[in-house]
């Protein structure tokens, strides 16, 4: 899958295999006018919908629902896009000329206007961030589209901001529950057995590079973390898991959206709350998560559009998390 995504965000126009599944994607469009006149050009707003009416479309196609009243008078346009946006296909030409940004209509936060159209989320709740900072980072994504297609997968921010603001709200308990329940068996707390040959180099640079993340959790939360060799994980103590999850419940929801991010993408909570924490940058976690894939890759060599592949994935799942992280932030720049 890393290698497919990273194919497509690398090569979408030159692979001749992408443009050949990229023609034949049905798009469709049907131009019909719908709401109120006296609301002006700024009450258009772009969407995502997975519904459609009509089943026998293609599921990525665009289109323009038609208005259940008379229309023969109005002259604003809602532009409907399915849900395909947030799993990574090109959802259809780029359709706009200009993007900016502005700020939301209650004053408590910043939108992205996509030419007169305010952009929405999947639901079509308006997509109000925190920063003008990160509103301009997601509209330099929506800017940087091409004319042939928008590519979802080359709008990291806005697949979390997306998540932030639909998902995060509806299911923080459970988030934060899947987030503890893998606590106990972090990257961080398995430990290569030191009195093996074939892992004694893998136990020291665990040594060397994990133990000062362990130290930091320790004077961080108070609690000394279990360390353990057996294939089948560990019991963190009941101190230190209790004080990891009060400080998830207290994160705000673009917060929690992107440490769980980085914890899936990194396999580890810990390393994702040292970036929360400012204790490690994007180069140091990315070190850590690959420890020990990195030792054999010395040792037996990188395979070329694999290894590679992988490493180039996991740096933009990485540093998109922490950057979203920081913009999220209002006093990021202080």
């Amino acid at each position: 899958m890393a290698a497919s995504l990273l194919n497509k965000a690398l090569k979408p126009i030159k692979h001749p295999n992408f443009l050949s599944a990229f023609r034949s994607l049905n798009f469709s469009s049907i131009a019909i006018a719908h709401g109120n006149p006296s609301d002006g050009p700024s009450s258009s707003s772009f969407t995502f919908d997975n519904a459609n009416n009509n089943k026998e479309k293609d599921d990525n196609s665009i289109y323009i629902k038609p208005p259940t009243s008379n229309a023969s008078t109005e002259k604003t346009t809602s532009v409907t896009m399915p849900m395909s946006f947030m799993t990574g296909s090109i959802v259809g030409k780029r359709f706009y000329e200009k993007v900016t940004t502005r700020e939301s209509d209650d004053g408590v936060g910043w939108t992205v206007m996509l030419d007169y159209r305010t952009l929405k989320t999947p639901s079509k709740r308006p997509l109000k961030l925190p920063t003008l900072a990160l509103a301009k980072a997601i509209a330099a994504e929506w800017e940087y589209q091409q004319t042939d297609g928008i590519r979802p997968f080359t709008m990291p921010l806005m697949k979390l901001a997306c998540t932030a603001l639909e998902r995060v709200p509806l299911t923080r308990t459970k988030i934060i529950e899947h987030l503890m329940k893998k606590f106990d068996q972090d990257l961080v707390f398995c430990r290569a057995p030191e009195d093996n040959t074939l892992t004694a180099g893998v136990h020291a640079r665990q040594v060397e590079k994990v133990d000062p993340l362990i130290s930091w959790l320790n004077s961080e939360f108070g609690f000394q973390p279990i360390v353990y060799s057996s294939f089948f994980g560990g019991k963190q103590g009941e101190g230190l898991s209790k004080a990891v999850e009060n400080l998830l419940k207290k994160t705000d929801d673009c917060e929690l959206a992107a440490i769980d991010a980085l914890a899936a993408a990194s396999h580890s909570l810990v390393i994702a709350l040292g970036i929360f924490r400012g204790k490690l940058q994007i180069e140091e976690a990315i070190e850590l998560i690959r420890l020990e894939e990195d030792l054999q890759v010395d040792k037996w060599g990188l395979v070329e559009g694999g290894h590679d592949v992988d490493i180039a994935d996991l740096k933009v799942q990485i540093s998109s998390a922490t950057v979203f992280l920081g913009l999220s932030r209002k006093n990021f720049f202080h």
